[in-house]
């Protein structure tokens, strides 16, 4: 579900391969993630790194069945999986290397958190994003720390809470995304981001992005501990149980009448 693969000049593709679930984060998924996330920091020989999707879309975010999951695991399962996509996002929000999103698809949910732990993200213009996970009866918990810190608060607060689709130049004005191009002219803009670090000492690459990551706000334990709290508390409401029963069963939620 999450491939690997490394050119001969150290640039790592790491590709999202669940297409046929547009991309969901499945547990399987999200073990995949962060387990190559910590490969990649440890492998000296890796210069940049691509994150990309399989199919039509770049992420759905969560799978709906892994989330249902949730809901009915026992407090100890529910917090097991909370910390671990929290774990992954941190993960990847701290690989050393630069981390370039390639979204050629649609980005919901934990689709644009995804897009916002990568160093710069460029799109292909006719994508949709979404932080659509009000509509279910939860919120961008998890994700969230790392959409405030890339959005800045009053961006954030414009589409945090009203699951509203944006299209690919809204996501620029938002500053989920650097550029928004025509999808065949995707590859080359990516590839535009990368060729300057291969032209950079990889120790001072890496140096500064830690740098530029201790100057922004802080997501520290406290504030990844707290995020995690946010979304057990949303799993454990009857708004949540609601959402995701009335999504999955295709009947309409009671906020909808």
């Amino acid at each position: 579900m999450i491939d690997l693969a490394v050119d001969e000049r150290g640039v790592a593709t790491l590709t999202l391969a669940r297409p046929e679930k547009h991309n969901a984060l499945s547990q399987e998924m999200i073990d995949g993630l962060r387990d190559m996330a910590a490969r990649i920091a440890a492998d000296d020989a890796i210069r940049v790194v691509i994150l990309a999707g399989q199919g039509r879309s770049f992420c759905a975010g969560g799978d709906l069945n892994w989330m249902r999951e949730q809901i009915a695991a026992d407090a100890v399962g529910r917090r097991a999986a909370a910390a671990s996509i929290a774990g992954m996002l941190g993960a990847i929000n701290t690989v050393p290397q630069p981390v370039i999103g390639r979204v050629h698809g649609n980005a919901f949910g934990g689709g644009v958190g995804l897009a916002c732990v990568c160093d710069v993200t460029i799109a292909a213009d006719h994508a949709k994003f979404g932080l659509t996970e009000t509509k279910l009866g939860l919120i961008p918990a998890t994700i969230g720390p790392y959409v405030v810190a890339r959005m800045g608060e009053a961006n954030a607060r414009r589409v945090f809470m009203s699951s509203r689709v944006f299209d690919a130049d809204e996501a620029v004005d938002l500053r989920v995304v650097a550029k928004a191009v025509p999808e065949d002219a995707l590859d080359a803009a990516v590839e535009a981001e990368v060729l300057p670090y291969l032209a950079c000492a990889p120790g001072a690459v890496a140096a500064a992005k830690a740098h530029a990551r201790s100057l922004g706000p802080p997501i520290d334990e406290d504030v990844i501990a707290a995020s995690i709290d946010a979304l057990i508390a949303r799993w454990d409401s009857a708004e949540a149980e609601a959402g995701l029963a009335a999504f999955l069963d295709k009947t309409t939620p009671p906020w909808l009448g």
